[in-house]
């Protein structure tokens, strides 16, 4: 995992808060969650359904704007953000890897990451994008000839290729068994450690926290507490 200089945040939330308004009744989701990111790091952010966590990974990734509080992405002020600036945002600095792969059926591995480099200012070379998660060799395979972990690998490649800042993963292992798992796993390791693209994963398993630099847990739409791992383990070394 990336641990090369830390200076400033590329990253910060600021008392968030986010309510969602259904008819007459409105649900807090957020309730003031504060963090600050670091450029390079590995962060699992961990906690149970309705905790918060996907809705604080939705308006980190420019999904969705906050009710109340202050989002900053380097010196941009996000809260503030039209619609068309989110868009432009996701497009130029976020990648999403999300539980399930949302492949094109009809088009090959290297065609499905291609398509994310069509939308990129500096996009990487696909077939490297392949590379970096083994799969160079299935580059001609539909997804229909992949197994679950081979298409979330195709799907990392696909976030990766367009050399995105922050690679956000929404329960990436949840639709995989365990050794499947470990290997998707060690792909977006080595994403963050070659690359030094900052990854951000949510995630109930408190297992996958061990890799990270840094596990942030939320309850109650709030960052309840952050845990520094002084020596993060790797995929292989889990113990799920």
């Amino acid at each position: 995992m990336s641990t090369g200089a830390i200076q400033e945040p590329i990253f910060e939330l600021d008392e968030v808060q986010k309510v969602y308004h259904m008819g007459e009744v409105s649900v807090p989701a957020l309730r003031g969650a504060s963090l600050a990111v670091m450029p390079g790091e590995f962060l699992v952010i961990l906690g149970p359904s309705g905790s918060g966590k996907s809705t604080l990974l939705n308006i980190v990734g420019g999904l969705d704007a906050p009710t109340g509080g202050r989002v900053r992405f380097k010196n941009q002020d996000m809260t503030a953000f039209t619609e068309a600036q989110r868009t432009q945002y996701r497009r130029n600095n976020i990648g999403f890897v999300f539980q399930f792969y949302n492949l094109m059926p009809n088009l090959t591995a290297l065609e499905n990451v291609e398509l994310s480099t069509e939308i990129s200012k500096r996009p990487m070379d696909p077939l490297e994008a392949l590379r970096l998660v083994h799969l160079e060799e299935r580059k001609d395979h539909f997804p229909s000839q992949l197994s679950g972990g081979e298409q979330q690998r195709v799907a990392i490649a696909r976030a990766v290729a367009k050399q995105p800042e922050i690679l956000l993963c929404d329960e990436p292992t949840g639709a995989l068994d365990i050794s499947t798992g470990k290997v998707v796993l060690q792909a977006l390791g080595a994403i963050n450690e070659r690359v030094g693209t900052t990854l951000i994963i949510i995630t109930h398993n408190v297992s996958i926290g061990e890799m990270a630099n840094r596990v942030v847990r939320m309850m109650d739409g709030h960052v309840r507490d952050i845990h520094v791992n002084e020596s993060p383990k790797s995929a292989d070394e889990l113990d799920w």
